[in-house]
Protein backbone atom coordinates (compact mmCIF):
# COMPACT_ATOMS: atom_id res chain seq x y z
CA UNK A 1 0.00 0.00 0.00
CA UNK A 2 1.35 3.42 -0.75
CA UNK A 3 1.37 5.99 1.55
CA UNK A 4 1.00 9.95 0.70
CA UNK A 5 1.87 12.61 3.06
CA UNK A 6 0.36 15.95 2.82
CA UNK A 7 0.65 19.04 4.92
CA UNK A 8 -1.79 21.47 5.60
CA UNK A 9 -0.07 24.67 6.46
CA UNK A 10 -0.98 29.01 7.17
CA UNK A 11 -1.49 31.36 9.01
CA UNK A 12 -3.61 31.46 12.54
CA UNK A 13 -7.45 31.13 11.97
CA UNK A 14 -7.08 29.86 8.33
CA UNK A 15 -8.94 26.43 8.45
CA UNK A 16 -6.36 24.28 8.83
CA UNK A 17 -7.69 22.02 11.52
CA UNK A 18 -11.23 22.37 10.27
CA UNK A 19 -9.78 21.18 6.75
CA UNK A 20 -8.14 18.35 8.79
CA UNK A 21 -11.22 17.31 10.72
CA UNK A 22 -13.23 17.22 7.45
CA UNK A 23 -11.40 15.56 5.47
CA UNK A 24 -10.78 12.64 7.72
CA UNK A 25 -12.34 9.60 7.81
CA UNK A 26 -10.74 7.87 10.88
CA UNK A 27 -10.77 9.84 14.83
CA UNK A 28 -8.77 12.77 14.32
CA UNK A 29 -5.44 13.06 16.32
CA UNK A 30 -5.33 17.33 17.40
CA UNK A 31 -3.26 19.20 20.16
CA UNK A 32 -5.66 21.76 19.93
CA UNK A 33 -5.01 24.03 23.70
CA UNK A 34 -6.66 27.28 25.14
CA UNK A 35 -4.99 30.04 23.37
CA UNK A 36 -3.16 32.38 25.88
CA UNK A 37 -1.96 35.13 23.41
CA UNK A 38 -3.47 37.89 21.04
CA UNK A 39 -4.42 34.57 19.21
CA UNK A 40 -7.29 34.61 22.10
CA UNK A 41 -9.28 37.38 20.17
CA UNK A 42 -9.46 35.59 17.16
CA UNK A 43 -9.78 31.95 18.74
CA UNK A 44 -10.43 29.74 21.55
CA UNK A 45 -8.37 27.14 21.10
CA UNK A 46 -5.31 26.55 18.89
CA UNK A 47 -3.07 24.43 17.35
CA UNK A 48 0.15 23.79 19.53
CA UNK A 49 1.69 20.52 17.83
CA UNK A 50 -0.20 18.87 14.99
CA UNK A 51 -3.68 17.88 13.60
CA UNK A 52 -3.68 14.55 11.85
CA UNK A 53 -5.98 12.20 9.68
CA UNK A 54 -6.19 9.77 7.26
CA UNK A 55 -8.79 8.31 4.41
CA UNK A 56 -7.93 5.42 2.13
CA UNK A 57 -8.26 6.11 -1.58
CA UNK A 58 -9.38 2.81 -2.73
CA UNK A 59 -7.61 0.02 -1.76
CA UNK A 60 -4.25 0.78 -2.46
CA UNK A 61 -3.51 4.38 -1.06
CA UNK A 62 -3.29 6.01 2.75
CA UNK A 63 -3.63 9.78 2.48
CA UNK A 64 -2.18 10.99 5.17
CA UNK A 65 -3.01 15.15 6.31
CA UNK A 66 -1.21 16.94 8.73
CA UNK A 67 -2.13 20.87 10.05
CA UNK A 68 0.59 22.91 11.45
CA UNK A 69 0.09 25.50 13.70
CA UNK A 70 -0.22 28.70 12.58
CA UNK A 71 1.97 30.55 15.44
CA UNK A 72 5.62 30.67 14.35
CA UNK A 73 6.92 29.98 18.17
CA UNK A 74 5.77 26.63 17.31
CA UNK A 75 7.83 26.87 14.18
CA UNK A 76 9.77 23.49 15.11
CA UNK A 77 6.51 21.19 14.44
CA UNK A 78 6.59 22.91 10.95
CA UNK A 79 10.34 21.76 10.47
CA UNK A 80 9.15 18.35 11.55
CA UNK A 81 6.33 18.21 9.77
CA UNK A 82 7.19 19.73 6.19
CA UNK A 83 10.11 17.16 5.64
CA UNK A 84 8.05 14.40 5.23
CA UNK A 85 5.60 15.37 3.54
CA UNK A 86 5.18 14.62 -0.54
CA UNK A 87 2.95 18.19 -0.87
CA UNK A 88 1.47 21.01 0.70
CA UNK A 89 -1.47 23.29 0.82
CA UNK A 90 -0.60 26.98 2.21
CA UNK A 91 -3.67 28.22 3.45
CA UNK A 92 -4.58 32.22 3.92
CA UNK A 93 -7.59 33.73 4.80
CA UNK A 94 -8.18 35.98 2.29
CA UNK A 95 -10.47 38.22 4.18
CA UNK A 96 -7.64 39.11 6.58
CA UNK A 97 -4.36 40.75 4.37
CA UNK A 98 -2.74 42.07 7.45
CA UNK A 99 -1.99 38.13 7.71
CA UNK A 100 -0.28 37.63 4.30
CA UNK A 101 3.22 38.61 5.23
CA UNK A 102 2.83 35.97 7.82
CA UNK A 103 1.76 33.31 5.36
CA UNK A 104 4.60 34.26 3.19
CA UNK A 105 6.75 33.82 5.80
CA UNK A 106 5.55 30.46 6.47
CA UNK A 107 6.11 29.71 3.04
CA UNK A 108 9.36 30.92 2.71
CA UNK A 109 10.25 28.84 5.97
CA UNK A 110 8.79 25.79 4.25
CA UNK A 111 10.47 26.20 0.59
CA UNK A 112 13.77 26.52 2.52
CA UNK A 113 13.64 23.56 3.67
CA UNK A 114 12.17 21.07 0.65
CA UNK A 115 11.37 21.37 -2.40
CA UNK A 116 8.01 19.73 -3.32
CA UNK A 117 4.69 20.34 -5.23
CA UNK A 118 2.36 23.28 -3.12
CA UNK A 119 -1.11 24.98 -3.88
CA UNK A 120 -2.22 28.10 -2.43
CA UNK A 121 -6.11 27.87 -0.73
CA UNK A 122 -8.07 30.69 -0.24
CA UNK A 123 -10.03 30.68 2.63
CA UNK A 124 -13.07 33.15 4.15
CA UNK A 125 -13.71 34.33 0.53
CA UNK A 126 -17.74 34.51 1.61
CA UNK A 127 -16.50 37.20 4.54
CA UNK A 128 -16.76 41.19 3.83
CA UNK A 129 -13.61 42.30 3.13
CA UNK A 130 -12.05 39.15 1.29
CA UNK A 131 -9.39 40.08 -1.64
CA UNK A 132 -9.53 37.68 -4.75
CA UNK A 133 -6.76 35.26 -6.12
CA UNK A 134 -4.84 38.35 -8.05
CA UNK A 135 -4.41 40.35 -4.85
CA UNK A 136 -3.64 37.40 -2.52
CA UNK A 137 -1.11 36.38 -5.23
CA UNK A 138 0.44 40.12 -4.96
CA UNK A 139 0.09 40.21 -1.33
CA UNK A 140 2.45 36.27 -1.02
CA UNK A 141 4.95 38.15 -2.96
CA UNK A 142 4.48 36.50 -6.87
CA UNK A 143 4.89 38.82 -9.22
CA UNK A 144 5.59 36.48 -12.47
CA UNK A 145 2.61 34.12 -13.43
CA UNK A 146 5.10 31.44 -14.59
CA UNK A 147 6.67 30.61 -11.03
CA UNK A 148 2.90 31.10 -9.43
CA UNK A 149 1.81 28.08 -7.73
CA UNK A 150 -1.78 27.12 -8.61
CA UNK A 151 -4.61 28.60 -6.39
CA UNK A 152 -7.78 27.29 -5.24
CA UNK A 153 -10.86 28.83 -3.11
CA UNK A 154 -11.42 26.40 -0.20
CA UNK A 155 -14.15 26.27 2.43
CA UNK A 156 -12.71 23.91 5.26
CA UNK A 157 -16.22 23.10 6.73
CA UNK A 158 -17.60 21.27 3.30
CA UNK A 159 -16.40 18.12 2.06
CA UNK A 160 -16.46 18.64 -0.93
CA UNK A 161 -14.97 21.84 -1.03
CA UNK A 162 -11.81 19.82 0.61
CA UNK A 163 -11.47 17.43 -1.40
CA UNK A 164 -11.50 19.55 -4.65
CA UNK A 165 -8.47 21.35 -3.05
CA UNK A 166 -6.26 18.05 -2.43
CA UNK A 167 -7.30 16.93 -5.74
CA UNK A 168 -6.04 19.93 -7.07
CA UNK A 169 -2.80 19.06 -4.74
CA UNK A 170 -2.00 15.71 -5.42
CA UNK A 171 -2.39 16.52 -9.35
CA UNK A 172 0.28 18.94 -8.83
CA UNK A 173 2.13 16.66 -7.15
CA UNK A 174 1.84 14.41 -9.64
CA UNK A 175 2.56 16.37 -12.67
CA UNK A 176 5.49 17.79 -11.08
CA UNK A 177 6.80 14.44 -10.25
CA UNK A 178 6.36 13.33 -14.08
CA UNK A 179 8.08 16.11 -15.25
CA UNK A 180 11.31 15.86 -13.02
CA UNK A 181 10.62 19.19 -11.94
CA UNK A 182 10.48 21.78 -8.67
CA UNK A 183 7.75 23.44 -7.56
CA UNK A 184 9.71 26.69 -7.80
CA UNK A 185 10.43 26.53 -11.51
CA UNK A 186 13.76 27.07 -11.42
CA UNK A 187 15.59 24.01 -9.26
CA UNK A 188 15.78 20.30 -10.25
CA UNK A 189 14.10 18.53 -7.45
CA UNK A 190 16.53 16.25 -5.66
CA UNK A 191 14.66 14.04 -3.55
CA UNK A 192 12.42 11.67 -5.16
CA UNK A 193 8.66 12.91 -4.48
CA UNK A 194 7.48 9.09 -3.34
CA UNK A 195 10.26 8.64 -0.79
CA UNK A 196 10.98 11.90 1.25
CA UNK A 197 13.99 11.63 3.93
CA UNK A 198 14.02 12.82 7.17
CA UNK A 199 16.78 14.75 8.92
CA UNK A 200 14.99 14.53 12.46
CA UNK A 201 14.29 11.25 14.54
CA UNK A 202 10.89 12.48 14.96
CA UNK A 203 8.29 9.06 14.48
CA UNK A 204 5.30 9.70 12.97
CA UNK A 205 1.97 8.34 13.77
CA UNK A 206 1.22 4.60 13.11
CA UNK A 207 -2.19 4.01 12.14
CA UNK A 208 -4.02 1.68 14.92
CA UNK A 209 -5.39 -1.49 13.04
CA UNK A 210 -8.32 -2.75 14.43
Amino acid sequence: METMRLVVSGTVGAGKSTFVRTFSQTAVVDTERKATDDTALMKRKTTVAFDFGTRMLGRDIELQVYGTPGQSRFDFMWDLLIRRAHAYILLVAANRSSSFNDAREIMTFMNQRVQIPMIIGLTCMDLPGALGHEHVLFGLGFMNDKVRPPIVTVNPNDKTSVFEALMVLMAHQIFQRSHGKSPLGNVEATTPLTSPTSRTAYQWPKRQLS
